[in-house]
C-alpha cells in the first residue's frame, strides 16, 4: 500500500463522546511516533476521525492525529488552562486571607506526613497541600498549622476524595483542614466531616462548615521543609507594616478564631 494511503473516518462520526481516557491516548499519539496499539480506545478514535492510519513503503502502519483530533486536543488545553487559572486565582485568594489573619503562608509545598501502618510502625506519605499556614508565633504549641485544599471542578474533588491516604496525609499535617470549593461543584455532605468546607464565588469565601480543631505538633521533618521553603509574601501584609491601621478582619479568619 502506498505511503500516502489513509482511511477516512465515517462522515457521521463525532468526537463529542470522547472520554478522558480517549483524550489521553490522543495526546500520547500526538507526542509519539504513532505506532498503533490496536485496542478499543484506538478503534474509537479512528471511528470518530481523530486519528488516521498511514502505511509506509514497507507496509508498516502508523497513526497520525487528524485536523479534527488537533481541535479536540486544543479544546482540552483551553479547558485545562481555564481551570488552572481559576484554581490559582482561588489559591491566591486564600493566601491573602491567611496573610490578613496574621499567618505565615506557603503554597505548593511537598511535605512528608506520618501515617500509621498496619504493623504499628509509621509510614510516610507525600502530601502537597495547595495552601499551608501557621500562626506567626515563636511557641510551637501555638502554631496551629492549617491546610487548605482548593477545588474548582467536581471531577478533581471526586478524584481527591477517592484517595483516602491523601486526606489522611492532610489531616496528619494540620490542626484544621479545609476544602475550599467553587460554589456548585459539590454538596456539603459529599465532603467527610473531618474536613471543613468553604465555598467560593464572585462575592468571596463563605464558611459552609467549620473544620474540626485538633491539638497537634508538627514533626521535625516538616519544620525542616518549612525552613527550606520560601514563605509567600503579599503586598497586603507589607502595607500593614507601613500604615497605622490593622489589617481588615475577614469572616474566614474570624470563623477560624485566628484574629
Amino acid at each position: 500500500m502506498p505511503s500516502s494511503a489513509l482511511e477516512p473516518p465515517p462522515s457521521s462520526a463525532s468526537p463529542s463522546r470522547l472520554t478522558a481516557l480517549h483524550q489521553r491516548r490522543l495526546a500520547q499519539v500526538w507526542r509519539s511516533a504513532g505506532w498503533p496499539c490496536l485496542d478499543a480506545i484506538e478503534l474509537d478514535l479512528l471511528a470518530v476521525g481523530c486519528l488516521s492510519r498511514h502505511w509506509d513503503e514497507q507496509g508498516r502502519q502508523t497513526l497520525r492525529v487528524t485536523d479534527q483530533g488537533i481541535q479536540v486536543l486544543a479544546a482540552k488545553r483551553r479547558r485545562h488552562q481555564a481551570a488552572l487559572s481559576a484554581h490559582e486565582g482561588l489559591v491566591g485568594q486564600v493566601v491573602r486571607q491567611m496573610h490578613r489573619a496574621g499567618r505565615v503562608v506557603w503554597r505548593g509545598l511537598s511535605l512528608r506526613a506520618p501515617l500509621p501502618a498496619e504493623s504499628g510502625a509509621t509510614q510516610w506519605a507525600l502530601a502537597m497541600p495547595d495552601v499551608f499556614s501557621i500562626r506567626h508565633t515563636s511557641v510551637e504549641d501555638y502554631a496551629e498549622p492549617v491546610v487548605h485544599e482548593i477545588k474548582v471542578s467536581r471531577s478533581d474533588l471526586r478524584a481527591d476524595l477517592q484517595k483516602a491516604h491523601k486526606g489522611a496525609a492532610y489531616l496528619a499535617l494540620s490542626s484544621q483542614c479545609w476544602y475550599v470549593l467553587a460554589r456548585g461543584i459539590a454538596d456539603l455532605e459529599e465532603v467527610p466531616v473531618s474536613f471543613g468546607v468553604m465555598l467560593a464565588d464572585e462575592h468571596g469565601l463563605e464558611v459552609a462548615r467549620p473544620a474540626p480543631r485538633r491539638a497537634m505538633r508538627l514533626p521535625f521533618v516538616v519544620w525542616i521543609a518549612l525552613a527550606r521553603a520560601a514563605a509567600e509574601l503579599h503586598e497586603d501584609s507589607e502595607q500593614c507594616l507601613l500604615g497605622s491601621e490593622s489589617p481588615p478582619s475577614s469572616g474566614l479568619a474570624a470563623e477560624e478564631g485566628l484574629l
